[in-house]
């Protein structure tokens, strides 16, 4: 049971690397609460899957690839909920460029019929290296892909 959690969680990022955001969506619950806001300051959020790829497909496809690494889960299972902690690093490129951001992760999932959900993710930012100046080239790269398609 506890490497199908584990599994649940690397299918959300490798959906997010792969940018298939029907992969990233089957890994969570009806709605989410998303807690970046030690990174972004942005207070944490419930929100519905398609809500979070959404967000996510207005910056991530501005790079030309990314690539999450996560190791170190430790996971709590009480029933059908779950709790599991790991360490991330996520590697962003454009270019000859990359921005790197690590910390840490704390994910809650409940066990539904199809499988683990997930219901909570919290980010818990270390730092961040390389071209932080990156996240702004790559939204203004989906914007302008975006802009040239609705022109066509």
């Amino acid at each position: 049971m506890e490497q199908q959690i584990i599994e649940t969680i690397r299918h959300l990022f490798e959906g997010t690397d792969e940018r298939n955001w029907t992969k990233v969506e089957n890994t969570m619950a009806d709605s989410l609460l998303l807690d970046y806001s030690s990174m972004t300051g942005n207070a944490a959020t419930w929100l519905s899957p398609r809500e979070i790829t959404t967000a996510w497909a207005g910056v991530l496809p501005g790079f030309d690839k990314t690539h999450h690494q996560l190791l170190g889960f430790a996971v709590t299972i009480n029933g059908d909920e779950a709790q599991a902690q790991y360490y991330g690093k996520a590697d962003h490129f454009l270019g000859n460029d990359c921005w790197t951001v690590t910390g840490g992760y704390d994910t809650i999932l409940l066990k539904k019929d199809n499988g683990w959900k997930i219901t909570r993710q919290t980010f818990h930012f270390e730092k961040q290296y390389g071209n932080t100046a990156l996240p702004a080239k790559a939204i203004d790269i989906v914007k302008n892909k975006q802009g040239r398609q609705n022109q066509a």
